[in-house]
Protein backbone atom coordinates (compact mmCIF):
# COMPACT_ATOMS: atom_id res chain seq x y z
CA UNK A 1 0.00 0.00 0.00
CA UNK A 2 1.25 3.44 -0.86
CA UNK A 3 -0.26 6.69 0.39
CA UNK A 4 0.24 9.82 -1.70
CA UNK A 5 -1.00 13.28 -2.61
CA UNK A 6 -2.30 14.18 0.83
CA UNK A 7 -3.82 17.62 1.00
CA UNK A 8 -6.55 19.04 3.20
CA UNK A 9 -9.53 16.76 2.67
CA UNK A 10 -8.04 14.07 0.44
CA UNK A 11 -5.40 11.37 0.11
CA UNK A 12 -4.63 8.71 -2.48
CA UNK A 13 -4.20 5.04 -1.58
CA UNK A 14 -2.47 3.15 -4.38
CA UNK A 15 -3.57 5.93 -6.72
CA UNK A 16 -7.24 5.86 -5.65
CA UNK A 17 -8.46 9.16 -4.15
CA UNK A 18 -10.35 9.23 -0.84
CA UNK A 19 -12.10 12.32 0.51
CA UNK A 20 -13.34 11.01 3.85
CA UNK A 21 -11.41 9.80 6.89
CA UNK A 22 -10.02 6.32 6.30
CA UNK A 23 -8.38 3.31 7.88
CA UNK A 24 -5.65 1.55 5.91
CA UNK A 25 -5.30 -1.92 7.40
CA UNK A 26 -2.37 -4.36 7.14
CA UNK A 27 -4.33 -6.76 4.92
CA UNK A 28 -4.75 -4.01 2.31
CA UNK A 29 -8.32 -3.11 3.20
CA UNK A 30 -9.26 0.56 3.10
CA UNK A 31 -12.33 1.43 5.16
CA UNK A 32 -14.10 4.56 6.26
CA UNK A 33 -13.14 5.74 9.73
CA UNK A 34 -16.04 7.11 11.72
CA UNK A 35 -15.41 7.99 15.33
CA UNK A 36 -17.62 8.23 18.40
CA UNK A 37 -16.60 11.88 18.71
CA UNK A 38 -15.26 13.67 15.62
CA UNK A 39 -12.00 15.11 16.96
CA UNK A 40 -11.21 12.58 19.69
CA UNK A 41 -10.11 8.98 19.35
CA UNK A 42 -11.71 6.63 21.88
CA UNK A 43 -10.91 2.92 22.37
CA UNK A 44 -13.94 1.84 20.34
CA UNK A 45 -12.64 3.89 17.39
CA UNK A 46 -9.70 1.48 17.18
CA UNK A 47 -11.72 -1.76 16.93
CA UNK A 48 -11.16 -2.41 13.21
CA UNK A 49 -7.45 -1.72 13.50
CA UNK A 50 -7.03 -3.86 16.63
CA UNK A 51 -8.82 -6.77 14.95
CA UNK A 52 -5.87 -6.98 12.50
CA UNK A 53 -3.27 -7.45 15.28
CA UNK A 54 -1.01 -4.56 14.26
CA UNK A 55 2.42 -3.85 15.69
CA UNK A 56 2.01 -0.16 14.95
CA UNK A 57 -0.94 2.22 14.70
CA UNK A 58 -0.26 5.51 12.95
CA UNK A 59 -2.94 8.12 13.54
CA UNK A 60 -3.12 11.16 11.30
CA UNK A 61 -4.50 13.86 13.56
CA UNK A 62 -5.55 16.18 10.74
CA UNK A 63 -4.01 18.90 8.63
CA UNK A 64 -3.42 21.09 11.68
CA UNK A 65 -3.19 18.26 14.22
CA UNK A 66 -6.43 19.14 16.01
CA UNK A 67 -7.63 15.60 16.70
CA UNK A 68 -6.80 14.20 20.15
CA UNK A 69 -6.20 10.62 21.24
CA UNK A 70 -7.86 9.93 24.59
CA UNK A 71 -5.86 8.56 27.48
CA UNK A 72 -8.06 5.45 27.39
CA UNK A 73 -7.16 4.78 23.75
CA UNK A 74 -3.45 5.25 24.49
CA UNK A 75 -3.65 2.88 27.48
CA UNK A 76 -5.46 0.26 25.40
CA UNK A 77 -2.72 0.29 22.76
CA UNK A 78 0.02 0.17 25.40
CA UNK A 79 -1.64 -2.76 27.19
CA UNK A 80 -1.70 -4.69 23.91
CA UNK A 81 1.93 -3.89 23.16
CA UNK A 82 1.05 -1.81 20.11
CA UNK A 83 3.17 1.22 19.28
CA UNK A 84 1.29 4.48 18.58
CA UNK A 85 2.48 7.29 16.35
CA UNK A 86 0.14 10.28 16.42
CA UNK A 87 1.21 12.88 13.86
CA UNK A 88 -0.31 15.57 11.69
CA UNK A 89 -1.78 13.74 8.72
CA UNK A 90 0.89 14.80 6.21
CA UNK A 91 3.57 13.42 8.56
CA UNK A 92 1.50 10.29 9.24
CA UNK A 93 1.33 9.58 5.49
CA UNK A 94 5.12 9.83 5.26
CA UNK A 95 5.60 7.64 8.34
CA UNK A 96 3.23 4.99 6.99
CA UNK A 97 5.03 4.83 3.65
CA UNK A 98 8.34 4.42 5.44
CA UNK A 99 7.30 1.99 8.17
CA UNK A 100 4.48 -0.16 6.76
CA UNK A 101 6.74 -2.17 4.43
CA UNK A 102 8.79 -3.21 7.49
CA UNK A 103 6.08 -3.67 10.11
CA UNK A 104 2.45 -4.73 10.46
CA UNK A 105 0.97 -1.22 10.50
CA UNK A 106 -2.39 0.52 10.28
CA UNK A 107 -2.92 4.12 9.22
CA UNK A 108 -5.97 5.86 10.65
CA UNK A 109 -6.24 9.19 8.89
CA UNK A 110 -8.29 12.29 9.70
CA UNK A 111 -8.12 14.23 6.43
CA UNK A 112 -9.34 17.68 7.50
CA UNK A 113 -8.73 20.06 10.44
Amino acid sequence: MRLSNYRFGSVNVNGVPYTEDIQVLPDGAVKGWWRKEGHRVHPEDLEDALATNPELVIIGTGYGGRMEITTEAKVLLTERGIELLALKTAEAVEAYNELAPKRRACALLHLTC
